[in-house]
């Protein structure tokens, strides 16, 4: 083989390579550590043996798609890291793609959103091409003797290396098969899922919890708010305990001078950096509820949820959901009595990058216009803030009046305050600063409805509904959320302080769990039974585990 030929074989070899290896240093940023892919040799050595015409020659669109389909899932795993803190889940993400489009529609609009999308489209286009061209340049380059016999050696050399799980055993520290390692990875994932799956159902067909009624409640309003993206790193972590401790201070203050008696806690999300109506669902529910899969299979169960326990106290029950712009029948299978989303909150004022519109007007609308319909029937109510949902930007005031805030037009000014997302975003400590005083505005808007608004007559569950992504709260961040119960009653925080709970508007460190590891979401459900159900109506003492 000519120099040239070799020269340009050595460069096949090397993209080959790169590619296979690409998802790897992104996700790890370890090149120096993982420079070789085995299977690149593999290919490169099967390639050049491939006779470049007749009927095997069509094997190399095989082997391009195969590559093309294993950097898909090796990017499509970084971006979960990334968003989410976990792996990719093919058999429970694909569903997803929908929401990535109408979260960067939300952030960026239709123009741009449809833009990045048609760019994602060419680059792979253009990498499928380019993989093309590189099993071609390799494609039955082995004619010599010599050549032949180098390509066999290199092909049974990497395979016996692979076969005999070399690189599982690390001998070879900075050799790698990603490739395999992927497939393997997620075919044992799609198994594992699956069986997943079947008993999850199973549950749900074989033992629906009965509807229970909550008589300790009766006649109060019950509210379930989440923060969005309000997880313990914002109080823990120094980057954002700065704003935010302050903050709890303030709540501390004003609910003591309302007449207003906290507890706070910590509970585990089910998941991290979205997907929010996971962990609404396994509070309602019960159950944990961490993929869109048992999600499904949940709501179109006869599994109960708070829903029913409430209506079944004699609640009229709603759900006040201002980032639902699309039909939602997820509401409905809830048997919610009412659903105020994005379309049915009388809304004036401008939308805020993803934000349809601020905690605010929210919280507000829930005041000024659902309240007094109710006129007499207890509410219970779930509302999602959604100020604090990336990309945290632009940040508003809490405003003193609630009568000024209106039909929202008041917030006008603020429609192109503050920086666009797409330059706040290339600067990462910019974008985290944005989010601790995101929420330190979602808390502001909570504390000042809170003061004026909750009486001995309402019970508030103040939560946040996951931590936010890795790139924010880092890799290793619990899943832990502060959770805020607050009442003019004191007597309604005994059963939370009773779980570990403490008065006041700061949390227990992990540390004082058991492992570090605080109660799931899910136990909410069970822990307002025991304490308020009819075994502890009014007069009874509370059930403690």
């Amino acid at each position: 083989m000519p120099f040239r030929s070799r020269l340009r074989w050595l460069l096949a070899l090397a993209l080959l390579n790169g590619v296979l290896l690409a998802p790897v240093w992104l996700l790890y940023g370890e090149l120096t550590s993982r420079w070789m892919a085995l299977e690149a040799i593999l290919l490169a050595a099967g390639l050049s043996l491939l006779p470049s015409s007749g009927r095997l020659a069509g094997l190399r669109w095989l082997l391009v798609a195969l590559l093309m389909a294993f950097l898909l899932v090796g990017l499509g795993d970084v971006a979960t890291h990334l968003a989410f803190g976990r792996s990719l889940n093919l058999y429970l993400d694909l569903p997803l793609l929908r929401s990535v489009f109408h979260l960067l529609e939300g952030n960026l609009g239709f123009p741009v959103a449809g833009l990045v999308t048609l760019l994602a489209v060419v680059l792979l286009a253009l990498a499928t091409w380019l993989l093309a061209k590189v099993a071609a340049s390799l494609q039955g380059k082995a004619r010599s003797g010599l050549a032949v016999t180098g390509a066999l050696g290199m092909l049974v050399a990497s395979g016996v290396l692979i076969a005999t799980g070399v690189p599982q055993n690390r001998s070879l520290p900075a050799v790698r098969t990603p490739l395999l390692d992927t497939l393997h990875f997620q075919g044992r994932q799609l198994v594992e899922t699956h069986r997943a799956h079947r008993d999850f159902a199973e549950r749900m067909a074989a033992g629906p919890a009965p509807v229970a009624a909550l008589p300790g409640l009766a006649g109060r309003d019950v509210v379930l708010v989440f923060v969005e993206s309000y997880g313990v790193s914002a109080l823990l972590d120094e980057r954002y305990a700065r704003v935010l401790g302050p903050r709890l201070e303030d709540m501390a203050e004003r609910f003591a001078d309302a007449g207003l008696s906290v507890a706070s806690g910590i509970l585990e999300a089910p998941i991290r950096g979205g997907q929010s109506w996971l962990a609404h669902a396994t509070a309602l529910s019960g159950l944990r509820i961490d993929n869109s899969l048992w999600y499904r299979l949940m709501l179109y169960s006869e599994r109960t949820t708070l829903v029913d326990d409430f209506r079944a106290t004699g609640h009229r029950t709603l759900a006040v959901m201002p980032a639902i712009t699309m039909a939602w029948p997820e509401g409905r299978a809830y048997g919610f009595d009412e659903i105020h989303a994005a379309a049915d909150i009388d809304y004036a004022g401008p939308p805020l990058n993803w934000v349809t519109m601020p905690d605010q007007y929210t919280l507000h609308h829930f005041q000024a216009r659902i309240r007094p319909e109710a006129g007499a029937s207890p509410l219970f109510a779930q509302i999602a803030l959604i100020s604090s949902h990336a990309p945290w930007t632009p940040i508003l005031p809490v405003l003193d009046d609630w009568d000024a805030v209106g039909d929202g037009s008041v917030f006008a000014p603020w429609e192109d305050a503050g920086e666009p997302p797409d330059e706040l975003w290339q600067d990462l400590e910019r974008v985290r600063d944005h989010y601790a005083r995101s929420l330190d505005y979602a808390l502001g808007a909570s504390t000042r409805w809170a003061e004026d608004f909750v009486d001995d007559q309402t019970l508030v569950i103040l939560l946040g509904d996951h931590q936010a992504a890795p790139l924010i709260t880092g890799d290793n961040a619990s899943g832990g959320v502060p959770v805020h119960v607050i009442s003019g009653d004191a007597r309604l925080l005994d059963p939370f302080l009773a779980r570990g709970f403490v008065s006041g508007t700061r949390p227990p460190r992990l540390e004082s769990y058991p492992d570090g590891e605080p109660p799931g979401q899910e136990a909410l459900r069970g822990w307002l039974h025991e304490a308020f159900g009819a075994k502890n109506a009014p007069g009874a003492s509370v059930t403690t585990p």
